[in-house]
């Protein structure tokens, strides 16, 4: 996406009125270069990008976007400071890009199975992707796309999207009840053993100040959990593929470390609609209108827009707990911004509003890449149509039985 500008001045002359003007010079007295005496004058800045305006004279935001990436919303822990180095970009970028040859090789036709967690997985990948499959063993590279590049904002690349001093979440003033498993929208392949993901994951909250944390979220074994699966409502949203594992869909928007990390952003004149690929989701933005107050909590909250110059802002309330973030839903306001920064960079940002939770606001940053020219945002089916939720229970149950089994055995069957 480098643009290069070379721009050919062409200047026609005449070798004899040079000539006469050389001598001329040549008889004339020295004198000192104007820069010996005179300050430099300071560099122009450069204009700030203006988005073009739609057919409803709206900044125009539309198109196909994407918000994969290396950088995970929290600051890893061995990392200090807000900015990578020059150093440390080349290493991470490198590391994916040897990720890549090495899932790109052929695969022997005698390797072996992939083992319960993914045991075995292709040297080279990341630990984290053996997480998804669970039982049946983890993707290999060839089925993921989780960024190839450290986030970037106004060039800067950035260590978290969360621009708190830590680039952590902040601390709860209380302790935050964990969704209950069958509750959880966060839960999804691989969810629980993707680093630096930040505290819309998992379920997971903040901790309360004084170092007290929410109980624990019920482990991710993505092969089903016996008595804890006797229904498809105990599955996480993720995996029933209700809404998306991880926050795509929002707010704020976030990726999930694994795939499909793509958007359709359609304005129309008094709404907005973000299609969502992770897992076909639409978020619904309306344009002036106000807040519902009937205490309906719909999936991605009630999402009210406006526009300031080049700026869409949406301020969301009404999340439902499902969608909790940072342990934080009842009374969580979350305001975004969109604003197109060059015509392939979208900037995004999200501030945390919770009064009950946290003294003062927090929130992060990062920009959407547009997808390159050509490439669009496709249906994503999930497992609506087949057999996999019968599939899913058939083998919780059999867990159930193979549970009542042992059980049932005597200790003398047992010790042989």
């Amino acid at each position: 996406m480098k643009r290069v500008l070379i721009t050919a001045l062409g200047i026609a002359v005449c070798a004899t009125p040079l000539a006469l003007q050389a001598q001329t010079a040549a008889k004339a007295p020295a004198k000192a270069p104007a820069a010996a005496t005179a300050k430099a004058a300071p560099a122009a800045k450069a204009p700030a990008y203006r988005a073009a305006r739609n057919a409803f004279g709206q900044p125009d935001i539309g198109g196909f976007w994407t918000n994969a990436s290396i950088t995970g919303e929290s600051r890893p822990a061995s990392v200090t400071g807000a900015v990578y180095s020059d150093a440390d970009v080349r290493r991470l970028e490198g590391e994916v890009q040897t990720e890549v040859a090495a899932g790109n090789k052929v695969t022997p036709p005698d390797a072996p199975t992939f083992k319960k967690g993914g045991q075995g997985i292709d040297p080279g990948i990341r630990q984290q992707f053996a997480g998804a499959g669970g039982g049946t063993g983890g993707y290999n590279r060839g089925w993921i796309d989780p960024g190839s590049s450290v986030m970037r904002v106004n060039g800067e690349p950035r260590t978290s999207f969360l621009t708190t001093p830590n680039g952590r979440a902040p601390a709860r003033k209380t302790v935050a009840a964990v969704p209950a498993r069958g509750l959880n929208a966060e839960g999804g392949e691989g969810d629980d053993l993707l680093p630096g993901r930040g505290p819309g994951r998992g379920g997971a909250a903040a901790p309360a100040r004084g170092g007290a944390t929410p109980a624990a979220a019920p482990a991710r074994g993505g092969g089903g959990a016996g008595a804890n699966r006797a229904d498809p409502e105990q599955w996480p949203l993720g995996e029933r593929c209700i809404i998306s594992f991880g926050r795509n869909g929002g707010p704020p928007m976030l990726n999930n470390g694994f795939y499909n990390n793509n958007y359709n952003i359609v304005q129309g004149k008094d709404t907005v609609a973000i299609w969502v690929e992770m897992v076909h989701d639409v978020r619904v933005v309306r344009i002036g209108g106000k807040h519902r107050t009937d205490g309906v909590r719909p999936w991605f909250g009630d999402s009210i827009g406006h526009y300031e110059g080049d700026t869409l802002v949406v301020e969301t309330t009404n999340i439902p707990q499902a969608q909790a973030y940072a342990g934080s839903w009842q009374t969580l306001t979350i305001t975004e911004k969109f604003r197109k920064v060059s015509p392939t960079r979208l900037y995004y940002s999200y501030t945390i509003h919770d009064p009950a939770a946290w003294d003062a606001d927090w929130g992060g940053e990062y920009e959407f890449d547009s997808l390159p020219k050509g490439q669009h945002v496709y249906e994503y089916a999930c497992h609506e149509g087949n057999y996999a939720m019968e599939d899913m229970l058939a083998g919780a149950r059999a867990e159930d039985e193979a549970a009542r089994t042992r059980a049932s055995a005597t200790p003398a069957a047992v010790a042989r």
